[in-house]
């Protein structure tokens, strides 16, 4: 039993290490000019399959005709995760900078 509560805990840890956040970066233009910033959080069901929310990224550059787009799943949209995982809602992070 000992033996057994070992292995899971050591799989626990390193599942729990291995975890990483994916961060994804469009360069509009010739890219951010400024440290102007602007976030929204974008929801999606089914395990982001449905969109549920929209963060028009277009809309939050206000006009810039160079800024640039990231989209992550942060350490905060992973732990909101873990608790709206079970309805199969997942947020994302979309942050433009102008």
């Amino acid at each position: 039993m000992k033996k057994k509560i070992q292995i899971l805990t050591l799989t626990l840890v390193l599942g729990f290490g291995m975890s990483s956040c994916y961060t994804i970066e469009h360069t509009v233009g010739s890219g951010a000019q400024g440290g102007s910033t602007e976030t929204a959080r974008q929801w999606f069901a089914l395990w982001g399959l449905v969109p549920i929310s929209e963060a028009d990224s277009k809309q939050m550059a206000g006009g810039a005709t160079d800024y640039t787009i990231e989209t992550k799943a942060s350490f905060v949209d992973i732990v909101i995760g873990i608790f709206t995982g079970i309805v199969t809602i997942a947020p994302r992070t979309v942050t433009v900078t102008k």
